[in-house]
């Protein structure tokens, strides 16, 4: 059972170690790496899809929800992860695709043939004014001259949820995966599964037509029931936190994503605001966020806020109630890398000539070992590594007690002992400090341009700080301090 509090550590798997040579991450490469997950010191690992797939999107666009990518592996490796991780202590938690398929599933196969199975898919006479998140329209036509629906790629036609064909046969993925040892779920797209059977336009006010419809929520419902209390499953479901968090409610997923934390500028006021949001909404129907600083669709958090207020926010968000995940790489203080137009991956960008933005940059083969081939693979990476990377390895951070690294891993080793009640109380700080209580442990974080007199905040032991060279009776700018209170 992976607890409402943990810390899961997502592994984009293409990019985490390559156990065969051939430049991709796979099942393999993330067994060897294991012990190093272990290392660090989160609860539990999250895998992108390692579903049968021809890659279009990188694996989101699923043939077989219940075999193996030989890309990945096959069902023997994905078998021998799942003991080494528990017999760890590691939950597995997996990526599930609901909203689509591959244009290469049977259903979809036989649909454009002019099958049944069509009744599987939203196919209409003509198409209506709906968007594709990867840009243009959302509709592609059959060879008879119909139009089918896909929200992303034309290669990922949309499920039609209403259908029970489709409620059952998901249930059936559900089972197999758990009788397999999988101990959770995170819910690709989890808000589009519905969509309004009158094809209505997009329009201000009143339910979208097929984003986080009422409709939606008495799927998980009966997901729950197949579930049972203790599988956890977590909502990608982006948009106002009472929107998102209805997700969490016990009886459906139990956990959704808080990304609107990515969406906050680096400012005290700003991200109490955030915080209490995200909070309030979660406790309304008796759940806590899902925080994240960072995943495989957004830039890197170093990037996005450089090195120090990227590990200052880590340490601010395990500090906060809730749950934690925590994206491979960003252990490592990893900035996106500048990855060349013509050595692009990603579809989105692909599909817009560049006008979406590009997520390979965060996507990028993690650096094992310090030397120029960075320990990933024997292979050419799926990806280019950068050369500089090598300062980032692993192996050397681990040796470093002051790397992003080491920061982390102190900070884990303290996180459930330290922090053992939900309730979270801010007290008096000066203009762009954040200063918050949860029992006996503060943590205090320094948005503002000034250091901060600690003894002045809040008295007590230093437990973790995000700077391991500040002064040690400040806090420094851009720097988050854990605290023992009145020790």
């Amino acid at each position: 059972m992976i607890s409402r509090t943990a810390v899961v550590y997502q592994v984009y798997v293409r990019s985490f170690l390559d156990g065969d040579g051939d430049g991709v991450g796979d099942l393999t490469g993330l067994t060897a790496g294991l012990d190093a997950v272990v290392r660090l010191g989160v609860d539990a690992v999250w895998l992108t899809p390692v579903y049968r797939s021809p890659q279009a999107d990188h694996g989101y666009d699923v043939a077989d929800h219940r075999a193996i990518d030989p890309l990945f592996g096959d069902l023997d490796a994905f078998d021998a992860l799942v003991a080494a991780a528990h017999a760890r202590g590691l939950g597995v938690v997996m990526d599930l695709v609901p909203n689509h398929v591959s244009d290469q599933h049977p259903w979809f196969v036989a649909a454009r043939a002019g099958g049944p199975e069509r009744e599987l898919f939203h196919v209409r006479a003509q198409p209506n004014g709906w968007r594709s998140m990867f840009g243009g329209s959302a509709w592609s036509r059959l060879p008879d001259g119909a139009w089918y629906l896909h929200l992303f790629a034309p290669e990922q036609p949309d499920l039609d949820w209403s259908q029970p064909r489709v409620q059952e046969d998901f249930a059936s993925t559900l089972r197999f995966w758990l009788d397999r040892g999988v101990d959770g779920f995170r819910v690709d797209v989890a808000g589009g599964l519905a969509k309004d059977p009158s094809y209505g336009e997009v329009r201000r006010g009143g339910p979208h037509p097929h984003w986080d419809r009422p409709e939606v929520h008495e799927i998980y419902r009966s997901w729950r029931r197949v579930l049972g209390p203790d599988v956890l499953a977590v909502a990608e479901a982006w948009g106002p936190p009472d929107r998102t968090a209805a997700f969490a409610r016990a009886d459906e997923l139990g956990q959704a994503f808080a990304f609107e934390i990515l969406r906050t500028p680096w400012s005290a006021a700003a991200l109490r605001r955030t915080v209490d949001a995200q909070l309030a909404a979660h406790r309304a129907v008796g759940a806590l966020p899902a925080w994240v600083a960072g995943n495989h669709d957004v830039a890197r958090v170093a990037t996005r806020l450089g090195p120090e207020r990227a590990l200052a926010l880590h340490l601010f968000l395990l500090a906060l109630p809730g749950a934690f995940y925590l994206y491979a790489g960003d252990e490592l203080g990893l900035p996106d890398a500048d990855v060349p137009p013509e050595a692009w991956q990603d579809p989105q960008s692909l599909r817009s000539g560049g006008r979406l933005p590009n997520r390979d940059g965060a996507r990028v083969p993690l650096p094992w070992t310090s030397g120029e081939r960075v320990g990933f693979t024997t292979g050419e990476p799926w990806l280019p590594v950068p050369a500089a990377w090598s300062g980032y390895a692993r192996d050397r951070q681990e040796a470093d007690p002051a790397s992003t690294w080491s920061v982390l891993h102190r900070a884990l080793a303290a996180r459930s002992a330290l922090w053992t009640v939900d309730d979270l109380a801010w007290e008096p700080a000066p203009p762009g400090v954040l200063v918050g209580r949860r029992g006996g442990a503060v943590v205090v974080l320094n948005a503002s341009s000034r250091p901060c007199p600690l003894a002045r905040l809040t008295p007590g032991a230093v437990v973790a700080r995000s700077d391991s060279h500040a002064d040690p009776a400040v806090v420094s700018p851009s720097e988050c301090v854990w605290v023992r209170a009145g020790a």
